[in-house]
């Protein structure tokens, strides 16, 4: 079995396949007489192509056992789709860059349990890896008439690796 090892989830590193979304390093300003502090335009949506319309939706992730196989990969080639967080649980982002499948270019990080991320159209990545326990997160995507997500199976599985165990200790 193939390994792909995790890596700790930056902006810097999950540039090339979408936004991270997270507070450390984000523009804000108080608003609402200062009782608010906005943190604002943390990823960008893009969901309008061929008559798209945003979607929010919430989507409660069952936690999976370690170690993970990696067995299929899906993309949505119409539109972003943005997963926030709303419970303290850790989760595993698998991804590949947009156009044909590779497996070989495939990449594995590990968030901190606050740490949202906006998949870019066309970028392929795996479904919720939940780890802790059930995990709630809000789901900003497309809706529209056209099928916006194709499922590719892998030729053979590959097993998520962690640089160190302190990535999964807490």
């Amino acid at each position: 079995m193939k390994t792909l090892q995790m890596e700790r989830l930056t902006r810097a590193a999950f540039a090339p396949f979408g936004d991270v979304i997270e507070l450390d390093g984000a523009r804000h300003f108080p608003i609402n007489g200062g009782t608010t502090e906005r943190y604002h335009d943390l990823a960008s949506v893009d969901v309008t192509e061929s008559g798209g319309r945003p979607l929010i939706n919430l989507f409660r992730a069952q936690p999976r056992a370690l170690p993970v196989e990696i067995t299929m990969m899906e993309r949505h080639p119409l539109g972003s789709q943005a997963f926030i967080p709303l419970t303290a649980g850790r989760y595993l982002v698998v991804v590949a860059p947009a156009g044909e499948l590779d497996p070989a270019q495939m990449r594995a990080f590990w968030t901190d349990a606050w740490q949202g991320v906006n998949y870019a159209k066309g970028v392929w990545h795996h479904p919720l890896l939940a780890l802790d326990r059930v995990s709630d997160f809000v789901v900003v995507d497309r809706g529209g008439e056209q099928p916006n997500c194709d499922e590719v199976s892998l030729a053979e599985p590959w097993r998520l690796a962690f640089e160190t165990s302190a990535a999964l200790v807490g």
